[in-house]
């Protein structure tokens, strides 16, 4: 296994680097990813509307702590993440960062005037799915227009599988066989991207996809956590035996676990179910008697597994960008994950970083 590059400490604090040389290397045309990617959906307005001028700076920001793995999709305020990683990352070497967006929608104008449901405070356009050969080279084109460069590393499709598309997946899953999928392999074999894979929420898709066709990476949202497993045991086993780098976003679990002092409201984009949030509460009681900052466990736990490439943290200002650097480098006591275990939160079997 190749070194991976851990971020570079902030030169304010004199931060500790837990992760050694026995991680695995996402290393596209030789860059090797930071452990701490840059997830630009909330720059995309997601929940909430941030300023232009703020996301900017944030993604800026991330570039001087050396976070050098930034992912975006289309859909992402549709389209809005995508120009404003762009603005953020122009003038920056092309060569010194690794730049991961997604195909599978559509952006569309929406003139219907309603406030949007899927969590974008954005108006004025909506997503539609279109897995079709040419639906893919049109959005791999748009985003290459939006974020103004010349190619992409990682292609991602995005949210394939029976959770999202329920009863239309069989059909959805061939058509991405059949037209998307071969089309993200022309655009690899072509040089437009370097690397491709699935960007998801379910580990069904991922086992089910595997064999099937082969894939670079899995862009897995919010199933190999802090706060679960169960739900990623088989996918974790099956990518470390197929060479394929998972790439672990949503690792707050939808901002269940992002605050420092108490759990969220929210888990999988929703509020958040009763079982869930006690499981929640347990392991801050847990932190808090080890004086450990759960979001510091959170975003170091993922890194553990070997198959694990880099976790992904939704960030949407300066301050949130320093805060989740400090946490990545924070120094985590071996007696954490021993009382996690201990209290049944993390099973005996699971990795821990050591």
């Amino acid at each position: 296994m190749q070194e991976i590059v851990a971020i570079t400490p902030t030169p304010q604090s004199s931060m500790h680097t837990p992760f050694g040389t026995e991680h695995r290397s996402f290393a596209v045309r030789g860059v090797n990813a930071s452990l701490l990617g840059f997830g630009a959906a909330p720059i995309g307005n997601l929940y909430a509307e941030v300023g232009h001028e703020s996301a900017v700076a944030a993604v800026q920001e991330a570039l001087r702590c050396g976070i050098n793995f930034f992912d975006t999709a289309p859909y992402y305020g549709y389209g809005l993440s995508e120009r404003r990683l762009g603005r953020g990352l122009a003038g920056t070497p092309r060569d010194s960062f690794v730049l991961s967006t997604k195909v599978g929608r559509s952006i569309v104008a929406d003139r219907g005037g309603g406030q949007p449901s899927d969590g974008f405070a954005v108006v004025g356009g909506k997503a539609v799915f279109d897995y079709s050969y040419d639906g893919v080279m049109r959005s791999f084109e748009s985003s290459l227009e939006r974020l103004d460069v010349d190619y992409i590393d990682v292609l991602l499709l995005h949210d394939i599988g029976r959770l999202t598309h329920g009863e239309q997946h069989p059909q959805r899953l061939r058509q991405a066989l059949e037209e998307a999928l071969p089309a993200m392999a022309e655009l690899k074999a072509s040089g437009a991207c370097r690397a491709i894979g699935i960007g998801v929420n379910e580990e069904a898709i991922c086992l089910e996809l595997m064999p099937l066709f082969p894939l670079d990476c899995i862009m897995l949202a919010g199933r190999y956590t802090l706060l679960e497993q169960d739900g990623s045991r088989g996918v974790m086993e099956e990518a470390l035996r197929r060479s394929v780098a998972i790439l672990v976003a949503g690792p707050y679990n939808s901002g269940l676990l992002g605050d420092a002092r108490a759990p969220g409201a929210t888990y999988n984009y929703s509020p958040v179910d009763p079982a869930t949030l006690v499981r929640a509460q347990r392991i801050y009681d847990v932190c808090a008697a080890e004086r450990v900052d759960v979001g510091a466990a959170a975003l170091q736990f993922p890194l553990a597994h070997p198959a694990v490439a880099v976790v992904v943290a939704g960030l949407r200002s300066i301050e949130e960008v320093r805060s989740a650097v400090v946490r990545l480098n924070a120094k985590v006591p071996a007696s954490l994950w021993a009382h996690l275990r201990e209290e049944g939160l993390v099973a005996p079997r699971v990795m821990v970083p050591e």
